[in-house]
């Protein structure tokens, strides 16, 4: 007997709202913070909120978006300019929530953000900087399309060293 064929779950992005609080709340655990500091305090979660709302403006370069899975919110994604080694280009990161992980969920919504970031056209370079103890993220950036650069450090978030792979994905040609 055959198996009946389903469609593959839908990945969606879609951009930051103000309803959207619940979801850094949510993500503000020693689980989902582990490599980047750890949880942080509900001052700098409303911090955050008003950044990220700020995202939502047209004349923003900066993009966060909540991440749906089959209808589902699943995590966050997003992209923002940075510095990096004199050259102005966009730095992006993602948080999938545990029940969500394993499914590709990550790795698409990714792909998506990096698309946005290609239709934005502002910078020619996405940088992501996954911890070197993070091996799903590390291999997220190679299953995305990434190109490792080299292991850097740097502060983040302030007053934490945080001891990074550096990988590059270019958004022209």
């Amino acid at each position: 007997m055959r198996a009946a064929l389903r469609p593959e779950p839908e990945v969606r992005i879609e951009p930051w709202t103000a309803d959207d609080l619940w979801l850094l709340r949510r993500a503000n655990t020693p689980e989902m913070t582990a490599h980047t500091g750890g949880p942080e305090t509900e001052e700098k979660l409303l911090d955050r909120q008003r950044r990220y709302l700020d995202t939502a403006r047209p004349d923003s370069v900066d993009r966060m978006f909540r991440i749906r899975f089959d209808g589902e919110p699943a995590g966050t994604v997003g992209y923002w300019k940075r510095t990096w080694l004199g050259e102005e280009v966009y730095e992006t990161g993602w948080g999938v929530f545990p029940e969500f992980r394993g499914r590709g969920v990550a790795v698409r919504a990714v792909r998506l953000a990096l698309a946005s970031a290609r239709e934005e056209a502002r910078f020619a370079v996405v940088h992501a900087f996954p911890s070197v103890h993070n091996a799903p993220s590390n291999a997220l950036c190679r299953r995305a399309g990434f190109t490792f650069v080299a292991p850097c450090e740097f502060e983040h978030p302030p007053g934490h060293l945080m001891h990074c792979n550096d990988w590059r994905f270019g958004l022209t040609g």
